[in-house]
């Protein structure tokens, strides 16, 4: 199995991502995402959330300017930059909390990384424009690699796996090899819970994340407010905290480094508890006291 490095450098930010859990806040600058589309369209309403996401815990920004929801149509390259420049620009200049931009076009994440981000996430795990990597590389960023079956206008029309975590595990592992052939040193992997899989996918993806320890990169877990919670709670995206921080402390016991969440200040305290649990003292709690 290949060695896990967890000390990572995002801009002037270093994490030891074995330390704890570290969460991602989701930042859509969009008008149609599932959950809160339209809600941060205004920059100042966008940079206004995120510091607030920061104030609340985050360790990181994930900006997007384009839904991947399902059935999402694409958008292009000018008008994703014309979404998120400025808030890159504005929330940069404010905060050394790394910034990541969620994007499949190299022209997007070269214009963002110019203006201050320093993590690519590629939904598509460098499946579907490779020079991603390259773009990545030449500035000195990070990746993150999701795992997508299909695309986000096909991926829920009848997704279908004969080995669930082998293909996801294989699909990631072209990826990084990818990243690493471009140069990008920090990669880290996202199985894509919700992207072209069914609840029972889902479940078997949080029930053996650490599967992914194969691909030799710390793993990130979105599972924020996604559909499979209100398959089962029959809840509206709206009123899934409570299934998130389920899914989000499962994914921590299994071996999540990062999670990507919506609510941030709810889910920083769902991971405090979770760490705690996993790192306890057998003779104590998890400092040794009461």
């Amino acid at each position: 199995m290949t060695t896990l490095t967890s000390t990572y450098r995002f801009g002037t930010s270093t994490y030891d991502l074995r330390s704890r859990t570290f969460l991602m806040g989701i930042l859509n600058v969009t008008p149609d995402s599932f959950s809160d589309g339209g809600r941060f369209l205004d920059r100042d309403a966008a940079v206004g959330h995120a510091l607030l996401m920061i104030e609340d815990g985050a360790d990181f920004i994930d900006i997007g300017g384009e839904s991947t929801r399902p059935g999402a149509a694409s958008v292009s390259a000018q008008d994703e930059i014309d979404r998120v420049l400025p808030v890159i620009r504005m929330l940069a200049g404010r905060t050394k909390v790394p910034i990541s931009i969620d994007t499949v076009k190299p022209e997007v994440a070269e214009a963002a990384l110019r203006a201050g981000a320093v993590i690519v996430n590629d939904t598509s795990g460098l499946h579907r424009d490779s020079r991603l990597a390259d773009v990545a590389a030449a500035a000195g960023a990070s990746m993150v690699l999701m795992h997508m079956q299909g695309t986000p206008q096909t991926m829920q029309k009848d997704p279908r796996y004969d080995d669930v975590m082998g293909e996801i595990c294989t699909y990631l592992e072209e990826g990084v090899a990818r990243a690493r052939a471009a140069g990008v040193d920090q990669v880290i992997v996202d199985p894509g819970i919700g992207f072209g899989k069914l609840l029972a996918h889902n479940l078997e993806i949080l029930r053996n994340l650490r599967s992914l320890e194969r691909t030799g990169c710390p793993v990130l877990v979105g599972p924020s407010r996604k559909a499979f919670i209100g398959a089962i709670t029959g809840l509206p995206a709206e009123e899934r905290q409570f299934g998130t921080a389920a899914a989000v402390t499962a994914s921590i016991f299994h071996g999540a480094s990062i999670v990507r969440v919506h609510d941030v200040k709810a889910m920083k305290q769902v991971a405090q508890v979770a760490d705690a649990i996993m790192h306890a003292s057998p003779h104590g709690g998890a400092h040794g006291t009461l």
